[in-house]
């Protein structure tokens, strides 16, 4: 069998013009890593088919220098990464099946310098900060609870004693990598999402995803996988909880998923795809911030001006603090670190989403959803972009809710949740905001219990 089909496959080639065959895209050669690929078959292709192509490709691979087929995409997208040689390459692009080939490509996490803690009281107050409210963070005690937030970075310390045992390992994706977190960045992200000392949603549970190294960088092949298996993961929960509800009668503990990826690198189709998949903005000219119905977010500093680093202009939609934000740190279970970085004002976003889900439903929470709700696939939705123009870092936070029948318990519809960010926001504070960007600056919308009951924010939609 393998013969035969190694000699069918050329006749097969002859047959399709050269010219019709997808070109590799590449926009970011400087980052391009050599003999790797990401191949993407269209959105139609059977399952039956895509296996057929697989094991092809890894039969005309067995006798290659280059180790073949790496990663398989199925639940985001449909396609899979490796290296192959240029006569592999030229048989995948012949595929008729096949939609297009990208070259695979380095990412890395993002950071700056060192700061202090203040992003948690920023983000529960309307004025300005004063020395009586620069370090009093308000907020509901079980914001986060029932929410599971999946950091998809360099990994988490999940041993920290400000995650109270909320942290746990999900999965690693690079091979031959351990379950740690070498470098501090996702550790950090984890920890403004979810700690127990620097979170913004302080009861939520944080999954560790590892797409990049101890250095900080990966490939784009590896973040498309984490993403993929965090969406799965997500997907699994959420199909669980609903099964629950149907069975009981009764609402489940699990509210939803919230996603936070942060990383830099050049624009990705195949990367944009898989977050379109994952859920349904165009946040201008980088990856993944072209995927869709995204929320994209500018960083500010402690004076709430526009962060000299932060992304400007009308792709953004919010901003949150990002200059010197203290957080857990992967030295020992009891260490913090101030950096900052537009990928440090995505989790004060991210955590607001867990947090948001958190207290929904809830005696004086009750927003209105969508008819169709009850019957509607879970999905991952309302995206929160970071694109800084010096380094194009992308940060993404995704959500899922489980869809129920339970009157008692209504999923709250990702639009929905993505507007109440947008419309809680802080109107009009920020200084040198930068040409066409939104003066918005996040809110919580818990400066009082008054205000909590009397101006709840689904009224305004």
């Amino acid at each position: 069998m393998f013969s035969i089909l190694l000699l069918a496959l050329p006749l097969a080639i002859g047959a399709v013009p050269a010219s019709t065959y997808p070109y590799v895209r590449g926009s970011d050669t400087e980052h391009a890593i050599a003999n790797n690929y990401i191949v993407v078959f269209k959105s139609d292709t059977p399952l039956e088919v895509i296996e057929a192509h697989t094991s092809f490709i890894k039969a005309a691979s067995f006798q290659s220098e280059h180790e073949g087929l790496n990663h398989l995409y199925l639940t985001t997208i449909k396609g899979y990464s490796g290296s192959f040689d240029d006569r592999t390459l030229g048989l995948i692009r012949s595929a008729p099946e096949v939609d297009y080939v990208e070259e695979d490509q380095t990412v890395w996490a993002s950071e700056v310098q060192n700061g202090a803690p203040w992003g948690l009281a920023r983000i529960s107050h309307r004025k300005r900060l004063t020395f009586g409210t620069f370090r009093k963070y308000l907020f509901h005690d079980k914001g986060g609870e029932g929410v599971d937030a999946y950091v998809i970075d360099t990994g988490i310390n999940v041993h920290h004693v400000s995650f109270e045992g909320r942290a746990k390992w999900g999965h690693t994706v690079p091979r031959n990598d351990v379950d740690e977190d070498g470098n501090g960045h996702g550790t950090h992200c984890a920890g403004t999402i979810a700690s127990k000392d620097y979170g913004v949603a302080k009861a939520a549970n944080v999954i560790a995803v590892k797409v990049l190294g101890s250095n900080g960088s990966g490939s784009m092949s590896d973040v498309i996988a984490g993403v993929d298996w965090a969406a799965t993961a997500a997907f699994k929960k959420a199909e669980v909880a609903r099964a629950e509800e149907l069975r009981t009668g009764r609402k489940s503990a699990f509210k939803g998923s919230v996603a936070n990826l942060s990383l830099g690198g050049g624009k990705a189709p195949s990367l944009d795809a898989a977050i379109n998949a994952a859920v349904r903005g165009d946040a201008c000219n980088y990856s993944p911030a072209a995927a869709e119905e995204a929320l994209t977010v500018g960083a500010t500093t402690l004076q709430d001006s526009r962060a000299y680093f932060s992304n400007v202009g009308k792709c953004v939609d919010v901003f949150a603090p990002g200059l010197n934000i203290l957080s857990t740190w992967n030295s020992h279970n009891r260490s913090t670190n101030t950096i900052s970085g537009t990928s440090m004002a995505s989790p004060h976003v991210a955590g607001l989403l867990a947090y948001l889900l958190s207290i929904y439903p809830g005696p004086t929470f009750h927003p209105p959803t969508e008819i169709d709700l009850a019957s509607t696939k879970p999905t991952l939705s309302s995206y929160i972009y970071s694109n800084p123009t010096f380094s194009l870092i992308a940060s993404i936070v995704k959500y899922v809710a489980p869809t129920t029948v339970v009157p008692s318990n209504p999923a709250i519809h990702p639009r929905l949740l993505k507007k109440a960010v947008i419309k809680l926001s802080t109107v009009g504070i920020i200084t040198d905001v930068g040409a066409d960007s939104p003066n918005l600056l996040v809110f919580n919308n818990f400066t009082s219990e008054a205000n909590i009951q009397s101006q709840a924010w689904w009224t305004a939609l």
